[in-house]
């Protein structure tokens, strides 16, 4: 009894991307995905989005700051796109990454440049103290505003390379298939 046999890739093709991975566009069809990395991204995501919150606001005091916050984000979004591509049927916010940086880099020159119009320096902070009812007192430093933006900035910037590898990844497996590799 003889087994089929598997026709040989040509050798300009052999290492095409067989399957799709890192999608633009295009969710993954339900056999190929992993139910137990879908399953646990689903678990982890909220989680590493809130310490990338605490980061963000820790910062100022201890480690952590806008750009370890957005890094930790952006590591949650890379197994959000592992598990479920792009189009995760379970997303509930559609983001785009050019706007997200565009936002952050907003955010953050603007507060730079605040203090000037107040007659202080360029990325000068400023700490104020108020009491609010069954919170106590509450501290606000304004360089939270410019950690802020730098968040969205590294957010943005991981979410636009995750993009640009699906689609690169994409291209790949179309030009293979019509053997323009």
């Amino acid at each position: 009894m003889t087994s089929p046999t598997k026709p040989k890739p040509a050798w300009t093709s052999w290492d095409a991307p067989s399957e799709r991975w890192l999608l633009s566009g295009f969710p993954r069809e339900g056999t190929q995905r992993t139910v137990l990395l879908e399953l646990a991204s689903r678990i982890v995501f909220p989680t590493v989005l809130v310490l990338s919150i605490y980061l963000l606001f820790a910062g100022h005091d201890r480690a952590g700051g806008g750009f370890s916050g957005g890094l930790v984000a952006g590591q949650a979004f890379v197994l959000r796109y592992l598990a479920g591509g792009r189009m995760d049927d379970s997303a509930v916010v559609s983001m785009r990454p050019p706007v997200l940086i565009g936002l952050g880099l907003t955010i953050a020159t603007g507060s730079a440049f605040l203090p000037l119009l107040f007659g202080g320096q360029i990325l000068e902070t400023a700490i104020y103290k108020f009491t609010v009812p069954l919170l106590g007192e509450i501290k606000f430093v304004t360089s939270v505003l410019l950690d802020s933006g730098v968040y969205l900035l590294i957010v943005g910037v991981v979410l636009d390379l995750l993009r640009t590898l699906g689609s690169g990844i994409e291209a790949d497996v179309e030009a293979a298939a019509r053997g323009q590799r």
